[in-house]
């Protein structure tokens, strides 16, 4: 159970994060750190950007303490990957890194995440299916795209942000009914130091988390399955699931628009306006209104995960439905407003 102690960590974690985030954003400001608005982008002004290396900052010193003395389940591919990819990131913030770098440092985070923690070897679930090598294929591709996906999806006002607050807290809710202390309590700082930086994310923006941010967040919420398995008590096959639900509608965004730019023999790494909630806001909605839309529907996605592993013998997997008529929804508004066309 969460005690008054927890509350007040939580507490002192978003306060810490909120006054950084402020402080941070005066110093851009005087070192003329500024994101400047091209034909790409979906603001107006120049805005500081690079806040994220304030989540990224108060995670990693959280994650040590609480890895070693709660249960021992300290990952040096955790810290070693996330630092790297943090580091790439809020240099390509500062200067304009190339993709194929930027890539290879993704795919070695990957490669040392999977060194220490291993990988999904099956999916019980689907009848004891076996994956043999493929479960180093399959686990590897999952990181490299949650972190590229993640990347992606920062593209207007407090949806990054919002979707880090809505899965932290998705995790922290697990870790206490999947008996996960550690992951209870380093998804709860995720979550608070992601809230006060969103407080300065919201429309209208008054700074932005930048690569550094986002780009650690996937690999983070991508990492959290494979570190959760070492302290879970039960149901480790719900692990990977939940980890994809939590932060479904990033996916499948990321996915649709990366086909539809295939599709088209566009180059998938070149920055562009053509995700589904870029295009809802040119199709008319507000930054805020698709944030709202996107928080609402991955905050009811995860609580039917937390509704379906807490009453799994009686309900199943019924988070399944959820997705699809979830899903629906969006497609149909795409629709109606043409942004699929």
């Amino acid at each position: 159970m969460i005690s008054p102690i927890d509350i007040a960590i939580f507490a002192a974690i978003f306060a810490l994060s909120y006054i950084s985030v402020a402080l941070y954003r005066r110093w851009s400001v005087k070192q003329n750190f500024l994101k400047i608005p091209n034909e790409r982008s979906s603001h107006a002004q120049p805005t500081p950007h690079g806040a994220g290396i304030v989540i990224v900052i108060i995670c990693l010193i959280s994650y040590v303490p609480i890895s070693l003395f709660v249960n021992g389940s300290f990952s040096w591919g955790y810290i070693s990957g996330a630092s790297m990819i943090a580091l790439i990131s809020f240099l390509d913030d500062i200067r304009p890194i190339s993709f194929p770098l930027r890539l290879l440092v993704h795919c070695a985070a990957a490669t040392l995440l999977i060194a220490d923690t291993e990988t999904w070897h099956g999916i019980t679930m689907l009848g004891n299916l076996k994956l043999g090598y493929w479960g180093y294929v399959i686990t590897f591709l999952w990181i490299v795209w949650m972190v590229n996906s993640y990347n992606f999806m920062d593209g207007i006002d407090g949806i990054a942000g919002l979707q880090a607050v809505i899965a932290g807290i998705g995790w922290a809710c697990l870790g206490v009914m999947m008996g996960m202390p550690a992951i209870y309590l380093f998804c709860g700082v995720l979550a608070a130091a992601s809230l006060g930086f969103l407080v300065h994310n919201w429309t209208p923006a008054h700074i932005f988390m930048g690569d550094v941010g986002s780009a650690f967040l996937g690999f983070t919420f991508a990492a959290l399955p494979l570190m959760a398995r070492t302290s879970v008590n039960r149901s480790p096959d719900l692990l990977p699931i939940a980890a994809v639900l939590f932060v479904w509608f990033f996916l499948f965004d990321s996915l649709v628009t990366i086909l539809r730019r295939l599709a088209r023999g566009e180059k998938i790494w070149i920055a562009h306006r053509e995700h589904l909630f870029q295009r809802l806001v040119s199709a008319g909605f507000s930054h805020r209104s698709v944030t709202i839309l996107y928080g609402v529907l991955a905050s009811l996605l995860s609580i039917s995960v937390l509704l379906s592993v807490q009453f799994r013998e009686d309900i199943g997997l019924a988070m399944f439905p959820v997705v699809i008529v979830l899903t629906s929804v969006i497609i149909a508004l795409c629709i109606k407003r043409k942004v699929l066309t």
